[in-house]
């Protein structure tokens, strides 16, 4: 994965998503924005939109 973007309701749940996030990148991981927005399709807590190289 090259990039990835994060939407997350609630910023404070930053750290929590970033400790799972560690458990699926542990060596370089990839370039990545985390933004805290109102509200997302089908009212969940994060979204995350991602660039793949295959």
């Amino acid at each position: 994965m090259k990039r990835q973007g994060q939407f997350l309701k609630d910023l404070n749940d930053f750290q929590a998503v970033n400790e799972i996030y560690g458990l699926y990148f542990k060596e370089q991981a990839p370039a990545r924005a985390c933004v805290q927005v109102v509200k997302l399709p089908k009212d969940v807590m994060v979204e995350i939109e991602g660039i793949a190289v295959i």
